[in-house]
């Protein structure tokens, strides 16, 4: 067993992607074909991107090249195009095993689209947002009923093999919970913003201005970045008058 302080050093930058093609590789060497097929059969579409077709080729040339996987043999058949089948090499195995314990224990790396969409919410009116974030809450309302559906088929499969969909369940309630908050206190008007008070916000925490440099180069350099208005305008013309 690898130790977790062990191939830290040197060991590749992780991907979610790469880190499923290398565990499907564990139990046996197979070809890309046979993994999406795979991955879809086992529901894995839902925690990785492989909508577009040339994704796992593209992880497994990666995976290649990093020497975590490797080349066993070429399937030829009549009825299909060679066939290229994939094995896991002993580096590809322990550093899967980083990867999985790295990715399980680092919280804060990931940047999805909602956060940074809330982030400039200021940049609708309070009207718009709140019938982008009903919108929002009926398609996760949608998609929690899907979870509930297939975790009824599921039957008997043990528990260890829903933790993902659990998971996604218990952040699309946890995000549902909070968009219903921000959607009564739009309408409601605890949450609201104008014009105005935008731009009294923004003068009250306007960032100070760059000290200018001694080296006249280089603050003519940042004053070609500047735009000229007021004071530096009436500079700029007694200057050219001279």
């Amino acid at each position: 067993m690898v130790s977790h302080s062990m191939g830290m050093k040197n060991v590749p930058h992780s991907s979610s992607l790469g880190l499923v093609v290398l565990g499907m590789l564990v139990g046996e060497p197979m070809h890309a074909y046979r993994m999406q097929k795979l991955l879809k059969l086992w529901g894995k579409d839902k925690v990785v991107n492989i909508r577009r077709p040339a994704s796992i080729y593209q992880t497994i040339e990666r995976l290649i090249r990093l020497e975590l996987v490797d080349v066993r043999k070429t399937v030829q058949t009549e009825s299909h195009p060679d066939r290229i089948v994939y094995g896991l090499t002993a580096k590809g195995g322990s550093t899967l095993r980083i990867w999985l314990r790295e990715m399980l224990t680092t919280v804060g790396e990931e940047f999805p689209n909602f956060p940074a969409a809330v982030s400039m919410l200021v940049l609708l009116t309070p009207t718009e947002a709140k019938a982008s974030f009903e919108n929002r809450a009926e398609v996760i309302k949608a998609a929690l009923k899907q979870l509930d559906k297939e975790k009824q088929a599921a039957g008997d499969v043990p528990r260890l093999f829903l933790l993902e969909d659990a998971y996604r369940t218990a952040l699309l309630e946890a995000e549902l919970t909070w968009l219903e908050a921000a959607i009564s206190d739009l309408a409601s008007g605890a949450l609201s913003w104008n014009e105005e008070w935008i731009r009294s916000i923004a003068a009250q925490h306007k960032p100070p201005r760059e000290e200018e440099s001694t080296d006249s180069d280089h603050r003519g350099h940042k004053a070609d970045k500047l735009p000229i208005t007021g004071k530096r305008r009436t500079q700029a013309k007694n200057r050219a008058g001279k």
